[in-house]
């Protein structure tokens, strides 16, 4: 019996409601509820393609897995035929902000549609509104929705005043035990540090994550060295935080200068310019030795980085050659959000000299180079994105990531990667996902074309598989079409 890669008429809430009937738990041994055939399997374990193959899924599970003409598949059971195509598992989004689009429809309307019509099935949210996202991960795990798997930290842990919103402000041993034993009662799966945590907070909330059997993840705050964040027991560093600084040959030097205070009534022009003498200096000083020695220090301490290439790249040291104007995707952007990228991205390039400019390009590079090295050496990487921050797209972003990572040297195997067979470790969820093998989530992509020739062809999306039920590209559309129809609503 062929299925049909077809969307139901009706849009997102008949998808889910499809999905819950199809994968309905089966008592005794479960009968396959669709066969995929003359696959070519990219199962992301680093094996080699396995052409014509048979992928049969039964109750939400890959069940078996091997040639053509090794796997019997029962009568009866639906077939998508998928010759010429190639099967992966589901993308993984390690760094995300659901709630930053805002709700409560940003992250049911905007943010989960693009995700799964992109293919990606898990995410990490890295700092989000607890009251917002409790309830969509139980929405989501009892399929009342649908979308990918969702693993959350809720508020940031930050110094006073905080980066972001929402944060809760630890300044003391005392702050720290209690917003850690608060958040891991209310369901956070890790904790986020962020940057203006001082430092004895820092190691507070180092040691309460410690009694508390809890994760910690994030920024390397202003006032710690990265390897000492590594030491601490930080599972994963964004964005390179601290990073490049460690591998400077003159990095305390540098974080003494970080945070002199500026001269009283110094002007805009002036407070940039001492900001662009701190950036030369950090360039001028970079060094192989540190960089390795660094290296040496995450792997011993088993440190994951997310470097997030994709928002160094269009926010961090955004410059003017990177150029939205004609992005079809802006489309899909609600329009508050909108206009809060575009002033963002204004502000940046009005303030930023022809100097600057250069700082920033060179600074990208190097941050490219690092993880070039990185990766060479052995540390673990994960593929994030920051959506949404400005111009980094729910979803699409993180096929852009994968594309920065192999320019950053890793081959198409280890982008891959870095978003399937990486963050299911990282997860601890190596045993249910990340692979396509027996007993695995069937969550999968079906591709028109092979991402190991050519990593952009992750993005040639035929079909999404989550949950074992088939998204075809006709359903895909529909989910991008919905969230236009949002993204238009006054």
């Amino acid at each position: 019996m062929p299925i049909r890669l077809r969307g139901n008429r009706g849009g997102f809430a008949l998808l889910a409601a499809a999905a819950a009937l199809a994968l309905g738990a089966c008592s005794g041994k479960p009968k396959p509820t669709l066969a995929i055939v003359h696959a070519t399997v990219i199962d992301a374990s680093g094996s080699e393609p396995q052409p014509d193959s048979t992928v049969l899924l039964a109750a939400q599970r890959i069940v078996a897995v091997g040639p053509a003409d090794s796997v019997a598949i029962p009568r009866g059971t639906p077939r998508l035929n998928a010759t010429g195509k190639f099967l992966i598992p589901g993308l993984a989004d390690m760094h995300v902000h659901l709630t930053g689009a805002g709700e409560p429809g940003g992250s049911r309307q905007f943010f989960l549609p693009l995700l799964l019509a992109n293919g990606v099935t898990t995410v990490r949210d890295m700092g989000g509104y607890l009251d917002s996202l409790v309830p969509l991960r139980a929405e989501l795990r009892e399929r009342r929705r649908f979308g990918p798997q969702l693993f959350f930290s809720g508020p940031y842990l930050d110094g006073s005043p905080p980066s972001f919103q929402p944060s809760l402000v630890v300044t003391n041993e005392a702050e720290a035990n209690e917003d850690v034993r608060e958040l891991a009662r209310k369901g956070a799966d890790f904790i986020k540090v962020q940057s203006m945590l001082s430092r004895d907070a820092y190691f507070a909330i180092a040691a309460a994550c410690r009694r508390e059997h809890i994760s910690f993840a994030g920024h390397v705050p202003d006032r710690v060295t990265a390897a000492e964040a590594s030491d601490a027991g930080q599972r994963s560093i964004e964005h390179l935080t601290g990073v490049l600084r460690a591998c400077s040959s003159s990095e305390r030097k540098l974080m003494r200068e970080q945070f002199r205070l500026p001269r009283r009534n110094q002007t805009a022009a002036q407070s940039a310019a001492r900001e662009l003498a701190w950036e030369r200096e950090l360039l001028r000083t970079q060094s192989g030795k540190f960089t390795s020695a660094l290296a040496e220090e995450f792997i011993h301490n088993g440190t994951w980085q997310v470097p997030t290439l994709i928002m160094l790249r269009n926010v961090a040291y955004g410059t003017p050659a990177r150029n939205f104007a004609g992005d079809p995707r802006l489309q899909l952007v609600p329009a508050k959000l909108l206009a809060s990228w575009r002033t963002h991205r204004e502000e940046s390039l009005r303030a930023a000299s022809p100097g600057a400019i250069a700082a920033r390009k060179a600074l990208l590079a190097r941050s490219t180079e690092v993880v070039r090295k990185m990766n060479a050496a052995g540390v673990r990487l994960l593929a994030g994105t920051d959506a949404a921050a400005p111009f980094v797209f729910p979803g699409s972003s993180l096929h852009e990531e994968l594309a920065l990572l192999v320019d950053a040297g890793l081959t198409p195997m280890q982008a891959l990667q870095a978003a399937t067979r990486s963050p299911a470790e990282f997860l601890g969820k190596l045993d249910t996902q990340g692979t396509i093998s027996v007993g695995k989530s069937a969550d999968l992509i079906l591709l028109d074309a092979n991402p190991l020739e050519n990593i952009h062809n992750t993005q040639r999306i035929r079909a999404v598989i989550v949950q074992g039920h088939v998204l075809g590209r006709s359903a895909l559309d529909q989910l991008l079409a919905s969230v236009r129809e949002f993204a238009e609503r006054p």
